[in-house]
C-alpha cells in the first residue's frame, strides 16, 4: 500500500527525463496507475473480511507468503537472482520488519476494532510521518515552510477524523494507534534502507523479493507462538487472504516497480493520494461501515498535508548526496545486465 522497494524511497523525486522501459507495455501507464490505486484500496478490505476467519498474525502470514511467491515467480521469468552479501540480507531482514512484517500485523490487528476505512485514512498519514522522521535521521533534509504547512495540515486531518473535539468519542483509541503505528512504520524502514542500501548494486525486484520473503520468514516464526493452527479455512476469509497477498503485494509491488521505472517516483508515488478513498468507498459501498463527515472532510485534509510534504523539490540531489542511485542508473544497470545474459 506504499511505496517500498529498496531501490527508491517515497522522498525520490524523479530524473530530469523518466527512464524509457526497455519493451513497450500491454497497457498504458494510466491503466495500470488506477489498478495499482485500486488494488492498495482494496486491501483493508481484505485485510477486514481475512481477519472474520483468521487471527492477524496468520492473516499477516498468508499476505507475506502469497506476495513473496508472486516476486519470486518474477524474479524467475526474468532470470535475477537474490543478493549474494550477507550484508545486504542484514540490512533487509530489518527493512522486512518494518516495512512489511510489522506495519501489516498492526493493520490487520487494527481492523479488529476500527473500521477498514479508519485504517486506510491512517496509511494516508506515513507521508507525514516520513517528514517528521527525515528531519531528524537524515541531516541533508531542511524543513521548509511548505512542507511544515503540510505537517501541521495532516496533524488537523488526523485530529478532523478521529473527531477530537467530542473527545474521540465512537473510535477504538487501541486500533487507531495501531494503524497510525503501522503508517510510522513504512518511513522508518525507508530512511533505514537510505542509510544502509542506498548505493547497492543488485536490482529492485530482487531486493525487494528477498525482502518479503524474509517478511514470510519472520511471520513463520511469529505466528505459531501467538496463535493455533485453524481446524478450518472459510472461503471468503481465505480468498481476501489469497487476494491480499497475490495481488495487494506480490503484484502491486511489480505494477509499481514498472510504473517508478517508466513514469518517475514522483508521478508513481501520487497513487498513494487515491488509496484511502477507494478504502472509503469499499468499506462503505462492500462492508457497510459508518461514516460521518468528519472522517471524509479530515481524509482531505491529511491528503492535503501529504500532498505539501511531497511536493516536488530538491531532494534528487539530497539522495544522491547520500549514495542513492538515480532510477536513470538504475534502469541502465538492469539493461546491461540483461544485454550480458
Amino acid at each position: 500500500m506504499t511505496l517500498v522497494t529498496p531501490a527508491r524511497s517515497r522522498t525520490t523525486a524523479p530524473p530530469s527525463s523518466p527512464p524509457a522501459p526497455s519493451h513497450r507495455p500491454l497497457l498504458d501507464w494510466r491503466v495500470r496507475f488506477a489498478a495499482l490505486a485500486l488494488i492498495w484500496g482494496f486491501s483493508f478490505l481484505f485485510i477486514k473480511v481475512g481477519t472474520h476467519g483468521f487471527a492477524p498474525f496468520q492473516v499477516t502470514f498468508g499476505r507475506l507468503f502469497f506476495g513473496a511467491l508472486v516476486l519470486v515467480a518474477a524474479m524467475a521469468l526474468k532470470r535475477q537472482r537474490l543478493p549474494r552479501a550477507l550484508r545486504t540480507w542484514g540490512h533487509l531482514t530489518v527493512a522486512a520488519f518494518f516495512l512489511n512484517a510489522l506495519p501489516f500485523s498492526l493493520f490487520a490487528y487494527s481492523e479488529l476494532t476500527i473500521p477498514s476505512t479508519l485504517a486506510g485514512i491512517c496509511n494516508a498519514t506515513s507521508p507525514l510521518w516520513g517528514m517528521a522522521l527525515s528531519l531528524v535521521a537524515l541531516s541533508e533534509d531542511r524543513p521548509t515552510r511548505r512542507r511544515v504547512a503540510g505537517l501541521g495540515l495532516g496533524f488537523i486531518g488526523v485530529l478532523t477524523v478521529l473527531g477530537a473535539w467530542q473527545g474521540f468519542s465512537g473510535v477504538d483509541p487501541t486500533g487507531t494507534a495501531m494503524a497510525l503505528l503501522a503508517s510510522l512504520s513504512y518511513p522508518i524502514g525507508w530512511i533505514y534502507l537510505r542509510r544502509t542500501l542506498g548505493g547497492n548494486k543488485d536490482s529492485a525486484l530482487s531486493m525487494t523479493g528477498t525482502q518479503l520473503l524474509l517478511g514470510t520468514a519472520q511471520l513463520a516464526v511469529v505466528t505459531p507462538l501467538f496463535t493455533t493452527f485453524p481446524t478450518h479455512f472459510p472461503l471468503l476469509p481465505l480468498l481476501s487472504v489469497i487476494a491480499l497477498g497475490a495481488l495487494g503485494t506480490g503484484l502491486a509491488m511489480l505494477i509499481q516497480y514498472d510504473l517508478v521505472r517508466e513514469v518517475g517516483p514522483t508521478t508513481a508515488q501520487t497513487v498513494t493520494y487515491f488509496i484511502p478513498v477507494i478504502a472509503t468507498a469499499a468499506g462503505v459501498t462492500l462492508l457497510n461501515e459508518h461514516l460521518t463527515w468528519n472522517t471524509p472532510v479530515g481524509a482531505l485534509i491529511v491528503l492535503a498535508g501529504a500532498a505539501l510534504v511531497g511536493a516536488r523539490g530538491s531532494n534528487t540531489v539530497r539522495l544522491r548526496r547520500a549514495g542513492a542511485p538515480s532510477h536513470n542508473a538504475l534502469a541502465k544497470r538492469e539493461e546491461r545486465s540483461r544485454a550480458a545474459a
